[in-house]
């Protein structure tokens, strides 16, 4: 029941079992086996995602409901396709007062029937950091009233949500002060600043509308999953893929109990950051990541190597920022922890204290605890039973952490790291750092110093290592040895629903690492037509919104444009931090960068400039898209295509990546194909035709003469040979490339029309 190309859809009530039905025969005619579908289960009314689910037991009737989903699997069935879907284990939706398990919660206390559902710490009441100031201003302003609905009473907040009352209050709620009643309730009113503070049981990240699962409980495990296991018994669906799996207590322990519960025969991916250098274990039981690995190895090979330190000297002259990335990454990861995370910092020295011996302060503990999460190079380490790698992450750890630690304290460090290793089995202070570390290395790394650095964007993406430019050819084939060997029958991706940019965007802006001086030449042309529009913008903003027009501008400019670009440019001044933010958004320097970005889409000079420069670069942009997509279909593991991304992507963050596609028009386009949907169709239904030796063939690189900008390799699997050459940097005139086989092919035959070529033999 592996897959062999699956297709990723964004459902929600704009997009319906209904609509993916109408398309099942295109996706079968482009070679698609699988629709990979994001979370079916009831979210949050007219959610967007799915990711904020409110019942756990039940397929959307946003969706189509059960009935829909049926229908939709009949119809993929009937082609011999299936169904993957997408499982959030970690967390639940409660905003608004959809969630019945978590009402009853609130209702009842600890002695609610869901109580053990949540990771919540019962010694006080629960926080709802849900006030816009003070409870005794909003009390004051009456934003807080006692309705009766339902036979019973509820307290209504701003005339938008209601929360229920405890049944003992029943008979005298509406004869005592609401102050009074509110201190009686299972819950505690406040405003939605203490959240950061105060906030007394897990979130996913920073979110306060998403609560945490414990999973990890086998009666929660059971109810959380009964309609997933159903779906799989029944042949409703083929597989699973775990959204944050980092966040849960014991990820190993969780997907080993998926896979004995599942069986061997289903498909089994994890949503997991690998940081720099790390390897996935073989100890997790699944068949692989959910492919951020991949897209970022697709992405460096290609980048070219040369341009790195050009670009980080150009960002630094235009910003005044740091060349280097580490440090910003750094300055993020001290910031939020001693703000957005600092409730659960403490809450997490609190535990490690408990446990620490004679002489070992609360104080050392936190300085310990705060500079391990400083430099932390993963996102977490596992337990109870740590597998080898994490032997690997600790000593790293401790090598990275020496710098920061003070005189003396190096002795409280270890001790840290040894109970990350299991030393004592003290569970519960190593779970609170895990749950802790995984957040601080996302918020601080993709969520913030993505935001502030800019040397170059297209290396700033989900499990990028943006300090690196590129990866070498050479280095590029260890990694798909590696895959080949094992992991097979992972996903691969170049393309998804969290990206920061389309696929096609970055391998447009990739081009600019080939030609460093070029682009700094078309930058001061560009600075002189913004400066006297700028009115303060400050230089580094605007330096990235330059990159940003660039990869995103379209052939033909429409009226939505203008808007995407802003709408992309307030999300990155408020997730940078530095002149806005969520918390206190800045809107009138947003305004002023916002004016910027619109007077340039609408400056003929501007306009004239990077329509220029456009189709200056378009040969390499093109080229490297192509090449992009051939490697997700080529190399070892499963290939994912992110909903209509078979055209040009150009996209920009969520929720520009998650626009309606144009069905219509890429069916009639199969009549004739622009070159990626050729490409991509020819390849996927060359998979089709030859399953072996794309599943479970060989990765051999081949050796190449002339040129270190080329990539070839064959894939083989018993008589059937899978050849294939892709030139990086533009067709080359000289130079041999010897299979593994022992064909040889003379490289300038092979790149007269296309940077690839491939055939089977």
């Amino acid at each position: 029941m592996i897959p062999r190309a699956t297709y990723r859809l964004q459902f929600h009530r704009g997009f319906t079992f209904a609509d993916a039905e109408a398309i099942v025969p295109y996706l079968d005619r482009l070679g698609i086996s699988h629709i990979y579908a994001s979370p079916i289960t009831t979210a949050a009314p007219g959610s967007t995602h799915g990711y904020d689910v409110v019942d756990p037991t039940r397929i959307s009737p946003e969706l189509g409901g059960e009935a829909g989903f049926r229908r939709l699997v009949a119809a993929l069935r009937a082609r011999n396709m299936g169904v993957i879907i997408d499982i959030v284990p970690n967390h639940m939706g409660v905003a608004g007062d959809t969630n019945a398990w978590w009402n009853d919660v609130l209702l009842r206390g600890q002695s609610s029937p869901y109580a053990a559902i949540f990771d919540i710490d019962w010694s006080r009441p629960i926080l709802l950091p849900v006030l816009g100031g003070p409870l005794d201003k909003a009390l004051a302003d009456g934003a807080i009233t006692l309705d009766h609905h339902d036979g019973r009473h509820w307290l209504n907040l701003y005339g938008e949500r209601r929360l229920p009352v405890r049944d003992e209050d029943q008979a005298s709620a509406d004869r005592e002060p609401l102050a009074a009643l509110l201190g009686r309730q299972h819950y505690r009113l406040a405003s939605w600043r203490t959240a950061n503070d105060d906030l007394n049981w897990r979130r996913f990240f920073a979110i306060n509308e998403l609560a945490g699962v414990r999973v990890e409980d086998p009666a929660v495990f059971a109810m959380t999953h009964a309609l997933y296991f159903r779906l799989h018994d029944e042949g409703l669906i083929d597989g699973v893929r775990i959204d944050h799996v980092d966040g849960l207590t014991n990820p190993l322990g969780y997907c080993r109990a998926l896979r004995a519960r599942l069986g061997e025969d289903a498909w089994i991916v994890i949503e997991k950051i690998l940081g720099v250098g790390e390897v996935l274990s073989q100890d997790w039981a699944v068949n692989g990541t959910s492919g951020y690995d991949f897209m970022e190895e697709a992405a460096a090979l290609l980048h070219h190597p040369s341009g790195a330190a050009p670009l980080a000297c150009l960002w630094h002259d235009i910003s005044g920022r740091r060349a280097d990335l580490a440090a910003e990454e750094l300055l993020a990861r001290q910031q939020l922890l001693a703000w957005q995370f600092s409730g659960q910092l403490e809450q997490c020295v609190d535990a490690f204290a408990a446990i620490a011996p004679d002489g070992i302060t609360r104080g050392m503990l936190r300085r310990a605890l705060e500079r391990l999460l400083w430099i932390f190079p993963v996102y977490r380490t596992y337990g109870p039973t740590p597998p080898a790698t994490d032997a690997e992450v600790r000593a790293s750890v401790r090598l990275r952490v020496a710098p920061h630690v003070p005189p003396g304290e190096m002795p409280v460090v270890d001790l840290v790291l040894r109970w990350l290793a299991g030393e004592g089995n003290h569970a519960d202070p190593v779970r609170r750092f895990q749950q802790l570390s995984a957040p601080i290395a996302a918020k601080a790394l993709e969520d913030t110093a993505f935001y502030r650095y800019g040397r170059l964007l297209s290396r700033n993406d989900v499990g990028f290592d943006a300090g690196h430019m590129a990866l070498e050819p050479s280095a590029f084939h260890l990694r798909m040895q590696a895959r080949a060997r094992d992991w097979p029958t992972a996903m691969l991706t170049t393309a998804t629903h969290d990206h920061k940019r389309g696929e096609d965007s970055r391998a447009r802006l990739a081009v600019l690492s080939a030609i460093p001086d070029r682009w700094g030449a078309i930058v001061s042309d560009w600075e002189a037509i913004a400066e006297p529009l700028s009115h303060g913008v400050d230089c580094g903003d605007r330096y990235m919104l330059f990159q940003t027009l660039l990869g995103a501008w379209p052939d033909s400019l429409d009226a939505s444009f203008g808007g995407r670009i802003t709408a992309w440019q307030t999300k990155a001044l408020r997730e940078a931090k530095l002149r806005s933010s969520w918390e206190a958004p800045n809107e009138s320097y947003e305004a002023r960068c916002n004016d910027l970005a619109l007077t340039l889409i609408d400056s003929p000079a501007f306009r004239a400039s990077i329509t220029a420069f456009l189709a200056e670069i378009a040969p390499a942009a093109t080229r490297n898209g192509l090449v992009q997509a051939a490697l997700r279909c080529t190399m070892p593991g499963v290939p994912d295509l992110y909903q209509g991304t078979e055209f040009a992507d150009l996209s920009l963050v969520d929720p520009d990546n998650r626009r309606p596609v144009d069905y219509d028009a890429r069916i009639a386009a199969f009549d004739h194909p622009p070159a990626k949907l050729r490409l991509i169709a020819t390849l996927l239904n060359l998979r089709r035709e030859h399953p072996d030796v794309f599943a479970r063939g060989s990765y051999d690189p081949a050796s190449v003469d002339g040129t270190d900008r080329l990539l070839a390799f064959e894939r083989r699997h018993g008589d059937v040979i899978f050849r294939c050459a892709l030139a990086l940097d533009g067709g080359q005139s000289t130079g041999a490339i010897r299979f593994h086989s022992g064909e040889e092919r003379d490289v300038a035959s092979l790149f007269a029309d296309s940077p690839i070529w491939f055939e089977m033999g």
